[in-house]
């Protein structure tokens, strides 16, 4: 457990307290918002031990294939606290995301984003009361990151979502409201197509909505919430969702209050927290006192209130509410063309504001927030009882469809199977159907065993797969079909019986 106060226990510690924090100042304008953001929280009294690390586009360009040094994790295993700007990530190629790996190395599994109208900077929502939480989950889903090439041309990606992920984030959510006292939840997922994986956040959401009987919980689908967001933000409080959902969904949010340069954010775990703005590194604008350092300390303000240092955090963040307020003070991002200042003198004017508080839009008031305890074990039910009633086995091949299954209805017969279906990108297209699919050479086939049992033998599987091999067909990927407690465990081809 952190030897810092934690959001568990949010009481105000003793006078200058010296807290270490792990500090990586990142990429591009990250050295300048990083500079901005630690000067303000210094001038408002609070005393950090500062243990300065590095991460991204400089530990990449050293070779460092995860773009985050063994030092620096060493760093934050001491410190449990993170405060980091920008990090580039290398997109399309290269390693994997350095902001990607900090938050799964630590298991930050939420992304906290409060996202709220903010006076003087006016947006097409000022005046509507934005004021909502987005809270994403955050190591699993699509950003497990496992990827494979299944053919030269058809890549796969794998949606992970597990239950205990579910009730962590769902749980936060909830303890987040109610730490607020807000009124309602939305539960965002694309359950009506995705249903086993996106359907279990929905499943998980309804359960433990019941143990919050005080808070209305909704859900809706992730389409119509982005819709109903640029209609009608005000209707939302606290809305939680799955990682891609949530990557997506937040950086709209952002774009209610004035752009990415005024979100905030925090990735919390159950021993590390993880602070950091939300924006890029803006490279094209490095280095030249144009940076707009709101969003960093504002993550700072919320930094403070985890290390304990209410009053200190309360102060930052009413002082940068009322330099926006006042107008006098606006980055270039900010100014449209008018009159602006440049990054040092935007810091200087919020450490000026310390001790002043806007007329409206004052920081929120909140209790301590209840981080959901970690969970033993893999397994969070009772094992049901199994059967494994199939195999899909995708093969690549550039015959036609008919040509395909036929061969293997025929081999499947002395092996204890019988092909059932052939789909291509998800539709069926063996036994032909009336659907005009453009097929690709990725073909999933469906074998149903002649005979159930609890499980298939290895050796049974091998040997379909040897015949499939031998017949001259590549296989690249096989999934078994089962029943939990006599439920499908799979979902069907478009078009399949």
């Amino acid at each position: 457990m952190s030897k810092h106060l934690s959001l568990l226990d949010a009481t105000q510690p003793p006078h200058r307290v010296t807290h270490r924090v792990t500090a990586i100042a990142g990429d591009g304008i990250g050295p300048e918002v990083m500079a901005a953001a630690r000067r303000v929280l210094d001038a408002a009294g609070v005393s950090i031990a500062w243990e300065d690390a590095e991460a991204g586009g400089a530990a990449f360009a050293r070779g460092v294939v995860s773009g985050v040094p063994s030092e620096t994790i060493a760093s934050i295993a001491r410190t449990r606290v993170l405060f980091k700007g920008p990090l580039e990530t290398p997109v399309g190629h290269g390693g994997k995301s350095a902001n990607v790996t900090l938050r799964k190395l630590f298991e930050t599994f939420a992304n906290v984003r409060p996202v709220r109208e903010i006076p003087g900077v006016p947006t097409r929502f000022s005046g509507s009361g934005v004021d909502l939480v987005v809270v994403r989950e955050n190591v699993e889903d699509l950003y497990a990151g496992i990827e494979h090439m299944q053919t030269p041309e058809v890549a796969q990606c794998l949606k992970l979502i597990s239950r205990k992920g579910c009730e962590k984030i769902v749980r936060l959510a909830f303890e987040l409201a109610r730490a607020e006292g807000r009124t309602r939840v939305h539960c965002a997922t694309k359950a009506n197509i995705m249903k086993l994986t996106e359907g279990l956040m929905k499943k998980v959401f309804e359960e433990i909505a019941t143990d919050y009987p005080e808070i209305e919980a909704k859900h809706i689908i992730i389409d119509n919430c982005a819709h109903q967001l640029v209609m009608k933000p005000q209707q939302f409080q606290v809305i939680v969702t799955t990682n891609l959902n949530g990557d997506i969904l937040s950086d709209l949010c952002s774009g209610l209050i004035g752009g990415l340069g005024f979100s905030p954010s925090v990735n919390l775990g159950h021993d590390v927290a993880i602070f950091e703005p939300v924006h890029g590194s803006a490279p094209d604008i490095a280095g030249q006192d144009k940076a707009n350092p709101t969003a960093m300390i504002l993550s700072g303000a919320i930094l403070l209130r985890h290390l304990g240092e209410m009053e200190a955090a309360i102060r930052v963040e009413n002082a940068v509410l009322a330099t926006l307020e006042e107008g006098a003070a606006r980055t270039p991002d900010m100014a449209a063309g008018g009159p602006s200042v440049g990054t040092r003198a935007y810091t200087e004017a919020v450490i000026a504001h310390l001790g002043c508080a806007p007329k409206d839009h004052a920081a929120r008031a909140a209790a301590p927030l209840r981080i959901p305890a970690r969970m033993a074990g893999a397994s969070m039910r009772p094992a049901p009882a199994r059967a494994a009633i199939g195999v899909d086995v995708f093969i690549e091949s550039e015959s036609e469809p008919e040509a395909i299954g036929s061969a293997l209805a025929a081999l499947a017969v002395g092996h204890g199977f019988e092909l059932k279906m052939i789909s291509n990108r998800g539709t069926q297209v063996y036994p032909a159907r009336d659907a005009e699919t453009d097929c690709v050479n990725h073909w999933r086939c469906r074998f149903l065993a002649t005979s159930r049992a609890a499980d298939i033998p290895a050796r049974t599987l091998a040997r379909l797969l040897e015949a499939i091999e031998v017949a001259g067909w590549r296989w690249m990927h096989i999934e078994k079909l089962q029943e939990f407690d006599g439920v499908p465990a799979y979902t069907r081809a478009q078009g399949e019986d």
